[in-house]
This record gives structure tokens, sequence and C-alpha cells, in this order.
């Protein structure tokens, strides 16, 4: 009897570590939680979270500031250029369109990279004309120093494009190194790129 239940035991030993080991890999899949459902590197999420919070903080004090100063904010709002912000808008939207195209294509196997290049040129699109309304607002003396409407508008537009610049740089490194995951990693990046300036562009340039 002794010597038939030792080999038991060890089973019951193995399969225990077997099953203590699965238990721990299980664990490890779960630790990023919702995340994990999520298409993309749930890093990525992380960093998105984030960056929509440090965003979120801006928009806050902008409409604190406006509602200390309306006149202020309405007369400077009134020297930006409405069109370019919207021709800005439909280029932003239109690269994101594109980015999920490429998402799509990737996934049924196809031929995705003009999908991807096409995004990341309009989104140097979105930054050359960016740099035109700069120049513009710079040219008329609308600086930093103007008021507190304008020193918040260089530093949302302005961090914003930044974001952009980075969203070209990964959408690039995505589609030289385009597993489905880096490609959904990308994709989800530059959604937030698009979503940030969905919400910024009526907030600056529209509402009163």
């Amino acid at each position: 009897m002794t010597e038939t239940a030792a080999p038991t035991t060890v089973v019951a030993a193995d399969g225990a570590a077997d099953g203590a080991a699965d238990g721990a890999a299980d664990g490890e899949a779960a630790d990023w939680g919702p995340l994990s459902s999520l298409p993309g590197n749930p890093m990525m999420w992380i960093l998105i979270l984030g960056e929509l919070a440090a965003f979120g903080a801006m928009f806050i004090g902008f409409a604190v500031t406006r509602a200390l100063d309306p006149a202020t904010f309405d007369a400077s709002q009134a020297q930006l250029d409405r069109l370019l912000g919207g021709v800005n808008t439909m280029v932003l939207v239109t690269s994101g369109w594109l980015v999920a195209i490429a998402v799509r294509r990737r996934v049924s196997g196809r031929s995705h990279r003009v999908a991807m290049l096409g995004a990341m040129a309009l989104g140097g699109v979105f930054l050359a004309v960016k740099a035109v309304e700069y120049g513009d607002k710079i040219g008329r003396g609308l600086t930093l120093e103007t008021n507190s409407f304008f020193q918040l508008y260089y530093l949302l537009t302005g961090f914003h494009a930044m974001h952009v610049a980075a969203g070209i740089v990964i959408l690039g490194i995505v589609t030289w190194w385009d597993s489905l995951e880096n490609l959904e990693t990308g994709a989800a990046f530059w959604h937030m790129v698009d979503l940030i300036w969905v919400l910024l562009y009526p907030i600056v340039y529209l509402l009163r």
C-alpha cells in the first residue's frame, strides 16, 4: 500500500504544481483587467488614459479662465481662423478612417500599407496647416504674451500638435513592424489624437 501511494502522491503534487502554474499564468494574463480586452498593447491604453486626463485638465482650465474673463476670450477667439480649423478637423478624421481601413485590411490579409502611408501624409498636412495658422497669428502680433486666451490656445494646440508628430512616428513604426497587435496599438494612439482634436476644435474655436 505504501509503495503504490507514493506515486499517487507525486502525481497529485505534480498536478497541484501544474495547476498553480496555470493559475499564475492566468493571473498574469488577467492583471490588465478590462484593458486586456482592448485591441493593441495594454500599455498603450494606460498612456492614452493618462493623455486624456491631461487634456481634460487643460480643457477644464480653459473653461474656468474663460468664465473669469469672457470678453477677452470672445474678442480673441474672433481672431482665429475657423475655416483652417475645420479643414484640419476633416484632415484628421479622414486620416483616422484610413488607419481603421488599414487595420481591417491587415486582419483580412490584404495590403494595408498604402492606407497607412495616406494616414501619415494627412498627419503631415495637419501639421502644415497648423504651421500656416501659427505663422499668421504671430505675424499679426498674437503671441503667448498677448493675453490668457492665446496662452491657452498655443498650449492646447501646440501640445496636440506634438501628439500628431509623435503619432506619425508611431504609425511609421507599426507600418514597418506590421503585426496585427502593433497596428492596433498604433491605431489606438492615432484615434486618441483624432478624438482630442474633435473636442479641442469646438471648445477653442467655436464655443462662446
